[in-house]
């Protein structure tokens, strides 16, 4: 049986990207305990595994050499069963399984050693791993033993009357909790068809940003290989030029000519990635439109890495905390890098005016701008993978527009954006607009990152009620 989201107010547009801004309960949770469909004898919640109760693959905390693929249609189906079993909300598997592999594109293992669908560290998934098909083992890369486990495991959190605390049991970070209530409720509100609709819009962006990183790669460096055979184009001018004897002028003509059907050709090799870069930004300018009205709406900004809103800036680089992170300091130095996947979107952090902008990557900055914004203080970006050809000396910058993607051009060791006041007299990361998005917008990586305010949903209904309401 389908599970409910109900509201005490207006839902949430998905569209349109409204939400309500008071702090009366706005979130019930319909609860059901029909059987999970599979006739499966399923583990309790009410205790762990038993040590040696389950059976595992060999290796299983290694990646198997074919990992199984669902689509999200799939999944919808699977995340239903598997909460009416444990019942806990399908919308919060739905998040927690986008947010921890993407729907099973991103299984790891992580940095820290966590593995599969859900994402379950090895010691959790002995002590909560489900056999939920009924092959008779409990494999983390398989979707239904993992989706089965994380609902068992959420129940067992506290999930049936306080999915916050459950979700917050699962990753021990306020920001976490945040991220993943916020995309259930957009889940349930939007429908059934929500999860494969955001889907859809997130690798339309993703590819598209993918080709724009591929032909401006390709660009820099045809450009880079035709500005070096002028210099050598010149050389063998000026020994034109300068050759005294006649049978000397010849050879260097001769030289020359050559030559100069090689440059023929590099420029021709610019040109067409020129082209091909123009095509790209064109696509990329297609699926950011179509994303535009979702990636306002509260829980989907993460998933499509829209601009984030905040007194009076935009955090400059979008993803969410799930993906971006940064120090409380630098190498040695005032600046802040903002870490990324590569391809992320960098955004203008204010209203601004671009000072300086290049497109060719400098030997320590990468490709990069510099801008002074409305209040008077001056921001350098560096090492963008590819920065807006709109973005150039003179032109002014709303807050928010993206200027570009993030990589690691110039003197970086991995995809990033650093950013940092000129003269760099202060930590931008001290700034207290910045230290607002903690959380938010991005998660700091040498320090717990705190919620903001308090905690994301409060149980205000009847634990023994079916219906489970919070405070928003």
């Amino acid at each position: 049986m389908k599970r409910l989201i109900v509201a005490a107010a207006a839902a949430l547009s998905l569209a349109a990207g409204t939400a309500r801004a008071d702090d009366r309960p706005v979130l019930g949770f319909t609860t059901s305990a029909s059987p999970a469909g599979a006739q499966v004898a399923l583990p309790t919640a009410s205790r762990p595994n038993a040590p040696g109760s389950i059976s595992v693959p060999v290796n299983f905390t290694a990646r198997p050499a074919r990992a199984e693929a669902l689509s999200v249609t799939s999944l919808e189906s699977l995340w239903q069963r598997a909460g009416a079993a444990y019942a806990v909300p399908w919308q919060v598997l739905a998040a927690i399984n986008k947010i921890e592999s993407n729907f099973g594109r991103n299984m790891g293992p992580s940095s820290a050693g966590a593995v599969g669908w859900m994402q379950f560290m090895p010691d959790t998934w002995l002590r909560w791993g489900v056999d939920a098909d009924g092959n008779g083992i409990a494999d983390p890369w398989n979707p239904t033993d993992a989706v089965f486990a994380a609902a068992r495991y959420l129940a067992a959190a506290g999930g049936q009357s306080d999915i916050s605390r459950a979700v917050f049991a699962y990753n021990h970070a306020d920001w976490y909790v945040n991220e993943v209530l916020q995309l259930a409720n957009v889940y349930g509100h939007g429908g059934p068809s929500v999860p494969a609709d955001l889907q859809q819009l997130q690798l339309a962006l993703d590819t598209a940003r993918g080709q724009v990183l591929a032909a401006n790669r390709t660009l820099v460096a045809a450009v880079q290989r035709e500005r070096a055979m002028q210099r050598v184009a010149r050389k063998l001018d000026a020994e034109v030029a300068s050759a005294q004897v006649l049978s000397d002028r010849l050879a260097a003509e001769q030289r020359t000519s050559r030559y100069g059907a090689r440059l023929f050709d590099a420029h021709a090799s610019s040109e067409r990635a020129r082209t091909a870069l123009r095509d790209a930004e064109s696509s990329l300018q297609t699926a950011q439109q179509k994303a535009d009205a979702p990636s306002f709406a509260p829980g989907t900004s993460a998933v499509l890495a829209g601009p984030s809103f905040g007194s009076g800036y935009v955090f400059p680089v979008g993803g969410g905390p799930a993906v971006v992170s940064a120090a409380h300091t630098h190498h040695d130095y005032p600046a802040v890098d903002i870490a990324a996947p590569e391809g992320s979107p960098v955004y203008a952090l204010a209203n601004s005016i671009v000072l300086n902008a290049w497109h060719s990557p400098d030997p320590r900055c990468g490709i990069g701008m510099t801008v002074q914004a409305d209040d008077g203080q001056v921001w350098t970006y560096c090492h963008l993978a590819y920065l807006v050809p709109t973005v150039a000396d003179g032109v002014r910058l709303r807050a928010g527009t993206q200027v570009g993607l993030v990589g690691h051009t110039g003197d970086a060791s991995g995809p990033h954006l650093h950013l940092q006041l000129q003269p760099p007299t202060a930590w931008p990361q001290q700034e207290a607009w910045f230290q607002g998005f903690a959380g938010r917008a991005f998660r700091w990586q040498d320090a717990p990152t705190p919620l903001l305010s308090a905690r994301v949903f409060r149980v205000v209904g009847e634990p023994v009620s079916p219906v489970v309401t919070f405070t928003r």
